[in-house]
Order: structure tokens, then C-alpha cells, then sequence
């Protein structure tokens, strides 16, 4: 008894001594969330690194499932219905499997749940290719990042090694505001602004847009930046006189304000004319 006593002390003493050592991960989770269309896309990832390795058709067989990253699955998260590469996806999240080949890439979207190495034919939910790139230098550490934004599109693009795959993003967000403008263009206090700037910026109706665009210079008659929206929808109905007039009268304000930004914004508008 005595015995058993002393060897159970140990046991405790020995685990309270023992010490834990935090440790930097060898491939470092990363989650970027961004804005986009009317809502936010969010994708995490855990980042592995070359380490002096030939990656693609080698580290990452071509024609093989591979996991997108390290660690865990990798997931896109989208906040409304989008299109990737002209397939339609759902709003939601996914976990990301691609098969990598030398001149095409296979994406799979699926379940969350569904990891690379629990993967079989029919678990995707959305399935679409994919044209990598080769670049003109070498990408040490796994990245995932976005590029080229537009109002309703952008670009997620998959780098390692000296291999790029674009994935294009698309929303259809004009339906939706289109339909908040009838909507909202029917009340009290009405953003005349917002309105003439989304039809002058989309190729609306233009006559409706000097109409609001009129209409929101009376709200605010010295904000200079509701005046520079009115010369532009001018300029581009072809009244350049009426531009011109409208952009310096906004080029003033800005002055007396000092926004030099606008005044340039007036500047180069006027020089265009």
C-alpha cells in the first residue's frame, strides 16, 4: 500500500512539472473576409511553404485530390448566390478540393464536412474547371487572395510555386438594386443621389439620371460632389455645355471646401470635354 502511494505521488508530481511549448504552425491558417457585391466573401486556408520542393505533378500529383492547402479543408464562404466560372453557386459555405493538372484544374465545392481524404464522386455540390498560369516568379508560401473588383465581380486567385489559377466571381446585385430604387424612390426623402450615380455608373436611363441628379443638387445645393455627379451625367448626354458649366460651378465648391481632390476630379472632367 505504502508502495502504491509513493509511485501514484510521482505520477502527480512528475504531470504538474510538466510544461507545455507553444509552437509557431509549420503552415500558418489565414482568414481573408471580403467585401463583395451586396455582402462579404470569406476564405480560409492553411498555408504550406515550397521548402525547396517541385510542387505541382510532384508534392501535389497531377490528376490527384488534393486538399487546396494544408491542415484542415479549406472554405469559401459567400454571402449571396454567385457564379464561379460560369457555374452558379448557392450563397453559403464550402469546402474547397481541387485536382490539379498541367494545363486544367477540376474545382469541387462541397459540404464542410467533406475533407480531401474523405472526398468521393458526388459529394460536390458545384463542380467547374479551371485554366492555371504560369508566372514569371515563385510563390514560396500557399496563397489564396483576391483580385480585380468590379461593383458585381472579382477574382479569386490560388498561387504556389510559379502556378496561378484564376477563379472568376460574378453576383448579380442589379436586379436587387434595381429593385430597392422603385422601391425606395416611391417614399419621403428620397436618395436622389444614390440613384442618379447607380444609373450614370451602370448606362441607365439617362434622363432619369439628370432627373434625380437635378433633383439632388436641390437637396444639397453646395455639396460638390452631388454637382460633379450632375456634370457627368451632362457629359454624357452630350450636353458638354451644360457639363461644363456644372463641373466648374462643383470645382468651386470644392475649392471653398478644400477638397482638392474634387477640384481635380472637375479638372480632368473638364479636359475630357
Amino acid at each position: 500500500m505504502k508502495k502504491l502511494f509513493v509511485l501514484l505521488l510521482s505520477v502527480v508530481t512528475i504531470g504538474a512539472s510538466a510544461q507545455t511549448i507553444t509552437m509557431p504552425q509549420p503552415s500558418p491558417t489565414q482568414t481573408i473576409t471580403q467585401d463583395f457585391a451586396l455582402s462579404k466573401v470569406e476564405i480560409s486556408y492553411s498555408r504550406p511553404s515550397m521548402k525547396g520542393r517541385a510542387i505541382f505533378g510532384d508534392l501535389v500529383p497531377y490528376g490527384a485530390i488534393w486538399r487546396t492547402g494544408a491542415n484542415g479543408p479549406t472554405t469559401f464562404t459567400f454571402g449571396e448566390d454567385v457564379t464561379l466560372n460560369g457555374t452558379a453557386v448557392k450563397a453559403g459555405k464550402y469546402s474547397v478540393i481541387t485536382k490539379p493538372g498541367k494545363s486544367e484544374w477540376t474545382v469541387m465545392l462541397c459540404d464542410p464536412k467533406v475533407a480531401a481524404n474523405t472526398y468521393k464522386a458526388g459529394d460536390e455540390v458545384a463542380m467547374f474547371m479551371a485554366t492555371p498560369q504560369t508566372m514569371p516568379m515563385e510563390v514560396e508560401t500557399f496563397m489564396i487572395l483576391t483580385d480585380s473588383h468590379t461593383s458585381n465581380s472579382m477574382e479569386i486567385g490560388i498561387m504556389w510555386s510559379n502556378v496561378y489559377v484564376p477563379i472568376s466571381v460574378t453576383a448579380d446585385i442589379d436586379t436587387k438594386i434595381m429593385a430597392q430604387i422603385d422601391k425606395v424612390m416611391t417614399g419621403d426623402n428620397l436618395p436622389y443621389f444614390n440613384a442618379a450615380s447607380y444609373y450614370y455608373e451602370n448606362g441607365k436611363d439617362m434622363k432619369k439620371a439628370m432627373m434625380w441628379a437635378d433633383k439632388a443638387v436641390a437637396q444639397q445645393p453646395t455639396a460638390y460632389w452631388v454637382a460633379h455627379m450632375k456634370a457627368k451625367i451632362q457629359a454624357k448626354s452630350g450636353d458638354k455645355k451644360g457639363a461644363m458649366e456644372t463641373a466648374k460651378k462643383s470645382m468651386e465648391l470644392a475649392e471653398k471646401a478644400g477638397n482638392m481632390d474634387y477640384v481635380k476630379l472637375n479638372k480632368d472632367l473638364m479636359a475630357s470635354m
